[in-house]
């Protein structure tokens, strides 16, 4: 309080009313996985594609990290944080490279020019193999090196014999474009032509195992660097199946892997791990997987499935990638259009051209019990998510949409009431209490968040004399107790018709 000791008049500035909640974002995801390049083992926060090629690269061959943050922006994501794994050691640029052959009578070895310079500027290089202008035998050859089009070296009088002309020991001292070397038998003769050299592109991923995506939350490596960030609420590791693909890890590895992501978002308590299943599996045999081989109970993880097919750049093919880091640009785009309320289900999965498989209503009969939501095409509507469950065996929290917005609910409400610590203790905290968070409840009663016909049915808040008896007041505690009824999906729409006879009775009754 202040201090008066002069007359006079005073203006103070004392607060009023209730202290605002407000709500925290609920569409950040979180990446781990391989890339080109960029900071190892350090979350780092893009917002658009730009900035994500700016610090790791283009897509990559044998990577779905990319194309998974890719659809994620495709779908209407926005922030996401990227922790990229392995090692800078891993896997140099692959170098563009081209044969010339030579069969039959000529010895079968063959001539590879490859290019000095590795990764997809190697691919300008062109070599052409033409006739010595002094030959003194059919050994001898010309070689010209092009790139892009335009004559950069030329190397005459060469020779497959050994000797100082050797056609390799020659190139390989003066060339500053290319290297060549001599394989299989001695070649009496080189056919003449014109190759070009292709295949140049970035570092393939380096070999990682199941230690690597889990991490260690005090190194913040892997997915333990996620633990400081707090602004998370999805968590994707699209390269999981990367790995279990190329033999990196087996089964138990990739289980591991994704009871790691669980694990991790069980302990945070405000995040969701969407979890991708092993690839090319029918309908019987992922309702095995899940249920026997994996078996995962938890209501903060989620799993889709089938595969999507999407164009891959790294490669100009259309091939299927985990549908992971789409379903999150998904997430993303229901929370910006309806809310964390909504069920983010049947909304179109943008950039997927088809699916691995495509199910029928009796098959997704029994794969939607069990916690597997499953992305169907429907004809002229698109290829859809048509699932949003958790993989609990608990009822109350069967859907994703409930969890996601007592995760919301809940960190709101925690970041919202800071200024209540070390504040006394009495009745008059307790009222504030009670009005800041009905205020906010009230909000999201409006927003169609929470059930029923009146704000009241929908929520209750409890902070008096009887949460907060004589003994937690002693212990320096305060208790208030929330109730709120959340919004459902309506999962299955019923609609029950009857027949009945029409017109006018004859008959008065």
């Amino acid at each position: 309080m202040p201090t008066y000791l002069s007359p006079g008049v005073y203006v103070e500035e004392v607060p009023g009313g209730a202290r605002p909640i407000e709500g925290v974002g609920t569409a950040v995801a979180a990446f781990v996985g391989l890339a080109s390049e960029g900071p190892i083992n350090q979350a780092t926060l893009v917002t658009n594609w730009t900035q994500y090629t700016k610090t790791f690269g283009d897509f990559l061959e044998g990577s779905y990290l990319p194309r998974a943050v890719y659809g994620y922006l495709n779908n209407g994501g926005g922030a996401a944080y990227i922790v990229r794994i392995g090692s800078d050691s891993g896997g140099a640029e692959a170098p563009a490279r081209a044969e010339l052959t030579a069969g039959g009578d000529a010895g079968g070895g063959s001539l590879e020019f490859s290019a000095l310079a590795a990764g997809a500027a190697g691919n300008e290089v062109s070599v052409e193999v033409g006739d010595a202008s002094e030959p003194t035998g059919p050994e001898d050859l010309k070689i010209t090196v092009k790139r892009g089009g335009k004559v950069e070296e030329t190397f005459d009088n060469l020779s497959t014999k050994k000797g100082k002309n050797n056609v390799a020991t020659v190139v390989n001292a003066q060339s500053k474009l290319i290297r060549l070397a001599e394989k299989g038998a001695a070649l009496a003769a080189v056919p003449r032509g014109a190759l070009a050299l292709a295949g140049g592109g970035a570092a393939a991923p380096a070999r990682i195992n199941a230690v690597d995506y889990v991490g260690d939350p005090a190194a913040r490596t892997g997915i333990g660097a996620l633990e400081a960030v707090d602004e998370v609420t999805m968590l994707s590791c699209p390269d999981a199946v990367t790995a279990f693909e190329n033999g990196w890890v087996d089964m138990d590895g990739l289980k591991a892997i994704q009871l790691a992501m669980i694990g991790h978002c069980e302990l945070m308590g405000d995040r969701m791990a969407i979890l991708d299943t092993p690839p090319s599996l029918d309908a019987q045999g992922i309702k095995e997987w899940r249920m026997n081989i994996a078996g995962y109970d938890s209501k903060f993880a989620t799993m889709y499935w089938p595969w999507i097919k999407t164009l891959d750049p790294a490669t100009g093919k259309n091939t299927y990638m985990p549908p992971s880091g789409h379903l999150a640009g998904i997430w993303a785009r229901n929370d910006a259009t309806r809310g964390v309320h909504k069920a983010p289900a049947n909304e179109v999965v943008r950039g997927c051209i088809d699916l691995e498989i495509v199910i029928t209503r009796a098959e997704h009969d029994f794969l939607n019990p069990v916690g597997l939501n499953v992305i169907r095409a429907f004809p002229g509507k698109g290829i859809r998510v048509w699932g949003a469950r958790t993989m609990s065996s608990d009822p109350l929290w069967r859907y994703v949409n409930v969890r996601r917005l007592f995760n919301y609910l809940e960190k709101s409400i925690l970041n919202g009431t800071d200024w209540v610590v070390f504040e006394p203790n009495d009745f008059m905290l307790w009222g504030r209490i009670k009005r800041a968070i009905a205020s906010f409840l009230v909000l999201e009663y409006r927003k169609g968040a929470l059930f029923g016909r009146s704000a009241s049915d929908a929520f209750w808040v409890k902070c008096d004399d009887e949460t907060n008896p004589a003994e937690a007041i002693d212990a320096g505690q305060v208790v208030c107790e929330i109730g709120i009824a959340p919004v459902k999906p309506a999962e299955f729409v019923i609609f029950r018709l009857s027949q009945f006879s029409g017109g006018v009775s004859l008959v008065s009754e």
